[in-house]
């Protein structure tokens, strides 16, 4: 490679810049906290139902991934990336306008939106890794960072709508009611806790206002997504930059095709190391406000006070949501400095320490200071994994690659959210379900420590067409 290659500098930050934008478009469906609860309360859903939707567009977000990095690397970003935002854009706004009846959220939001996610989600983080040779743990911590900050922006927008505010709250105080009453009915210790009031079911207009916001918001993903998808373009040819590492130039001279890089140990070590931080980190990312307003209103029983931990919540994770962001970026580019292999080991011995703790926390500052923490590290394993996948695969095949490893967030994104509604539903609590996740990620710390780089393959000739600019 040489850095008559390259082009002007100033290019690859705009396509960055248009890669974030498309990125917190897509990020939103990490705010699906916000919707859990209201759901339950508009639809008579239950708490595993309700967080399999999510669980599914997840899933479903690792198969569009492993599709779009396939057709991306055969076609260039640009194309794939508007089918995945109008995808993501129209299962939103089908989920609002059909029957609010699981299966219907599951088809729509899950699948459809969810694919949508996936294809949008893999081409920035490939197109934008291979314009920085220079700086692949920053870079694609940056890009993927927008995604970390779609539930935060989100999150206060949602506050902010006065409709979809108020029907939340009237959501938390009809659930709070409804359990109170099922445990007087039943003659629990948790009728003493809770003193049971016959439950107001939610009106026909605070209905609507939370469909619409799916119906509004559907229309914005597609149209600002689609938008800034127009600007995506690969590098060209044997493109470098003169600070680029002679290791980064030297990997994509050797990269990995698919089928050879799917018979190394080293890619589904990989697979298994982001499969255990995305369950540990799903699960509280897909009930995050239930599980905060859980925590902080232990021993709570005065309704106007329930109704207002309900406000709170929201606001409180809105704004820990900045740390899956930040800690995209900031584990990204740790990893630059210390290695990808330790930078992990990290993120999951952080989280062992927090999961064990957070049962027994009840105060607003240690709970967010916990949230914070996880969700760091929950954006951080992402942060890190493509530059992972590069350094050890190469960039020519990139996109099919990490749409391989991408399917194990689509597997996580399933167990995490079951387990979390599983626990919820027959407990009455998520709290259950937080030592089994430090405990797993206790054992999972051994390995990074036993995934090596894998020796470069043989080159071959190929005569297919990759990586186009189209």
């Amino acid at each position: 490679m040489t850095s008559s290659a390259a082009a002007p500098t100033g290019n690859r930050w705009a396509i960055a810049f248009a890669g974030v934008i498309v990125m917190i478009m897509l990020g939103t469906t990490y705010a699906w906290s916000n919707f859990t609860t209201p759901l339950r309360a508009a639809f008579g859903w239950d708490a595993k139902s309700t967080s399999l939707i999510f669980g599914i567009a997840i899933f479903s977000l690792g198969i569009g991934a492993l599709v779009g990095g396939r057709w991306q690397d055969r076609s260039g970003p640009r194309n794939v990336t508007i089918a995945g935002a109008v995808l993501w854009g129209v299962g939103n706004i089908l989920a609002a306008i059909g029957p609010h009846q699981i299966w219907w959220w599951d088809l729509t939001y899950g699948v459809i939106g969810g694919f949508g996610l996936g294809m949008g989600y893999i081409t920035p983080v490939a197109t934008v890794t291979k314009w920085f040779p220079d700086k692949r743990g920053l870079a694609s911590g940056m890009v993927v960072m927008g995604f970390g900050l779609g539930a935060l922006f989100y999150g206060f927008i949602l506050k902010a709508i006065g409709s979809f505010a108020d029907a939340s709250k009237a959501a938390a105080t009809y659930m709070d009611a409804k359990t109170a009453a099922a445990a007087a009915a039943a003659g629990t210790a948790a009728a003493t806790a809770a003193p049971a009031v016959p439950p107001v079911p939610l009106t026909p207009d605070q209905v609507g206002a939370i469909t619409t916001v799916f119906l509004v918001s559907g229309i914005v993903y597609a149209v600002v997504g689609g938008l800034c998808a127009t600007l995506l373009r690969n590098p060209p040819a044997g493109y470098t930059v003169a600070s680029a590492t002679a290791a980064a130039t030297s990997s994509d001279a050797h990269s990995f095709t698919p089928a050879q890089a799917i018979r190394t140990p080293a890619m589904w070590l990989l697979w298994l190391m982001l499969f255990l931080n995305v369950t540990a980190g799903i699960l509280v990312v897909s009930n995050a406000v239930p599980i905060i307003r859980e925590l902080i209103s232990k021993g709570v029983t005065d309704p106007a006070q329930i109704k207002a931990l309900a406000g709170a919540a929201i606001s409180a994770y809105a704004f820990v949501a900045i740390f899956n962001a930040l800690g995209r970026f900031f584990w990204g580019a740790v990893s630059d400095r210390l290695g990808r292999n330790m930078a992990y080991a990290l993120i999951y011995a952080c989280q062992v320490v927090v999961f064990f703790l957070l049962p027994n926390f009840h105060t607003i500052p240690l709970v967010l200071i916990s949230f914070a923490i996880i969700l760091a590290c929950y954006g951080g394993g992402f942060g890190t994994m493509p530059s992972f996948n590069a350094d050890f695969f190469g960039t020519k095949y990139l996109g099919q690659n990490y749409g391989v490893i991408l399917t194990a967030w689509g597997v996580g994104g399933l167990v995490g959210p079951f387990i979390a509604g599983s626990v919820k539903d027959a407990t009455g609590s998520y709290s259950g379900s937080l030592i089994p996740m430090a405990v797993m990620l206790l054992f999972a710390i051994v390995l990074p420590f036993i995934t090596k780089k894998p020796v470069a393959p043989v080159k071959t000739t190929s005569t297919a067409r990759v990586g186009a600019t189209v």
